[in-house]
């Protein structure tokens, strides 16, 4: 009787220590994903940040202009200097808002930019403290589809901003947003559409091992083209700049917001240009491929030229007319994408 107690006791043991051992590698694994998701947002708000002072400079040089340059050595202090002045700003906001909303809106704006990259793959598996550890906050087997919901929320910020501010030109704005955003995201969900054909998956790590051996942006140029036009209109980016049209609005949806308010919203602008350069490199240009064993690096480099891009196109292209923009999308993307999604499905087969 004493054996069979002590057996059921060290049972008993035995299974607690493996419980506890399962609990911690969990909270270990937790912690991992926290302190992930922690670095890239710390390094995505500086990033943000010091692309105002990028694209300032940027344009600077295209324009024949000096920029920024007093602040710090080569003017690398303007960022900073820029949000102690918006921060001490008086803060005020007009009468007769719906106040909760208009409070809600720039924090629905920035939560979206960084949200998208908890699903982007920045990389394989690196070992730290004898674990593989995931160059990704998450792993979700329908990434794709994920990714393209979550990112169309971003217009929830321009449009609750505009009609909580009780503005007529911050209403007009935020429906000019939701128009724009309706009509390009279908083409932009179709392009994507053939990414998935290609690669025979919706994880997003596995569409960048699809094209370890070729990428997708040279066998299928027009998807990726209809992409990169889609991703200005998501952005609100000139030439797509609608929502916000100075000459026309006044400054758009966000007309009535100053300070660190005003600030939020653009941050979360530049943060959503990083988001849709980094699904530009995942889906089109092979994610963290490339010579040499630098994952991270060669993701990195890729991003940065299509940062770079966004800002070229910015000091290059006027805007369009709202009837044009509206027009481009339902009577070219649309019917193009569509187009390029059945020759795609067509070769796939085949």
């Amino acid at each position: 009787m004493t054996n069979i107690f002590l057996c059921v006791l060290c049972g008993c043991f035995f299974a607690s220590l493996r419980e506890i051992a399962f609990e911690v590698v969990m909270l270990f694994e937790i912690g991992v994903v926290l302190a992930k998701g922690l670095v890239v947002t710390l390094l995505l708000l500086g990033a943000g940040a010091y692309m105002t002072l990028i694209e300032r400079v940027l344009m600077a040089r295209m324009q024949l202009r000096l920029g920024p340059n007093r602040v710090g050595p080569f003017g690398l202090l303007q960022p900073i200097a820029d949000g102690i002045k918006l921060l001490c700003k008086e803060s005020f906001q007009p009468a007769n808002i719906e106040t909760f909303t208009y409070w809600l809106a720039p924090g629905i704006s920035l939560f979206i930019a960084l949200f998208v990259f908890v699903l982007i793959p920045f990389g394989g598996t690196v070992e730290l403290w004898g674990h593989q550890i995931d160059l990704r906050i998450a792993d979700v087997n329908a990434g794709i589809v994920f990714l393209l919901a979550f990112s169309s929320l971003a217009v929830y910020g321009v449009v609750l901003a505009g009609w909580s501010s009780n503005n007529r030109y911050s209403l007009l704005g935020g429906l000019r947003g939701t128009a724009q955003m309706i009509s390009y995201e279908i083409p932009m969900g179709i392009s994507l559409l053939t990414v998935i054909l290609s690669a025979g998956t919706l994880s997003l790590p596995g569409i960048v091992e699809a094209q370890r051996d070729h990428w997708f942006i040279w066998t299928n140029p027009i998807g990726f083209l209809i992409y990169l036009t889609t991703a200005f209109a998501e952005t609100n980016r000139a030439p797509f700049d609608m929502p916000e049209a100075e000459q026309e609005l006044t400054g758009g949806y966000h007309t009535e917001y100053g300070g660190m308010k005003f600030a939020v919203f653009f941050l979360a602008e530049y943060i959503n240009i990083i988001a849709v350069s980094a699904i530009a490199v995942t889906l089109f240009l092979g994610g963290w491929h490339g010579p040499g064993d630098i994952p991270v690096l060669w993701f990195l480099v890729k991003v940065a030229f299509f940062i770079f891009f966004f800002m070229w196109v910015r000091a290059t292209m006027p805007r369009f007319r709202y009837d044009q923009l509206m027009s481009f999308g339902w009577k070219v993307l649309v019917p193009l994408a569509t187009v390029n999604l059945i020759l795609t499905a067509y070769f796939t087969m085949v």
